[in-house]
């Protein structure tokens, strides 16, 4: 699969899929913000944001924290997807870290704005549901590949699903974080990538992963980054 092709402007995909008459009345609420590597946009336990991101070129990072302080990614929302669904729900709290992994900008919009745009007309809506239904979806699937496949082949997973998120083909990316989204020991992580970088698909950098043959990583990997790549495109486009 080739890397997905950017929206106008690096527009996010969902803001992209709605109508124009539903993108307009939403424009007039958008904040264009920054996000910074590590930016925390919610936190276990403490009350949700009263903000929903809607990402351009930032990546955050869903992360479950155990109480020994082991972590382990559950999902990776980029441009295709949204922080904040809970907000939607009708929830006060959930157990999910979620943080900026990569930085980059983002749409803000008020919670209040978004609840009143799905409460009142249906499009936006109907794409959160289905997008709803693909993060779901990724992390039921990244579930099982933590636990049946080998690590290199989850580590190309994981570089392959940050890939596509990002605007070029260079990561920012240190082993050390690698290691703790993908809940193993340093050690691992940099054994893995010496496995794709001697096969010619990446080439590290300090702090840096160049993506230099992505059909050859696209090999490397287990089938969980085609499922869950299949699963965005058939129900966010």
């Amino acid at each position: 699969m080739a890397k997905p092709a950017p929206t106008k402007n690096f527009e996010n995909r969902i803001l992209a899929a709605l109508p124009p008459e539903e993108y307009a009345r939403l424009k007039d609420f958008f904040q264009i913000l920054p996000l910074r590597r590590k930016t925390v946009l919610n936190e276990p336990g403490r009350p949700l944001m009263d903000t929903v991101y809607f990402s351009r070129t930032a990546v955050a990072s869903m992360v479950t924290t155990m109480e020994d302080g082991s972590t382990l990614e559950i999902a990776t929302v980029g441009n295709e997807g949204v922080v904040g669904l809970p907000v939607l729900l009708g929830t006060e709290t959930m157990r999910t870290e979620v943080f900026i992994q990569i930085g980059g900008e983002a749409v803000a919009l008020p919670a209040s704005v978004v609840r009143e745009a799905v409460r009142d007309r249906k499009p936006l809506e109907r794409v959160l549901q289905r997008y709803t239904q693909a993060l779901l979806a990724q992390i039921a699937q990244s579930a099982a590949c933590n636990q049946l496949h080998p690590i290199d082949r989850r580590c190309a997973r994981w570089l392959l699903l940050s890939h596509d998120r990002v605007p070029g083909d260079e990561i920012p990316l240190t082993q050390e974080f690698l290691a703790q989204m993908l809940g193993v020991r340093r050690a691992t992580v940099t054994t893995a990538a010496s496995i794709l970088q001697r096969a010619g698909f990446i080439r590290s950098r300090r702090g840096r992963v160049l993506i230099v043959d992505r059909e050859g990583l696209e090999g490397a990997s287990c089938e969980c980054y085609r499922v869950i790549r299949a699963e965005y495109e058939r129900l966010v486009r």
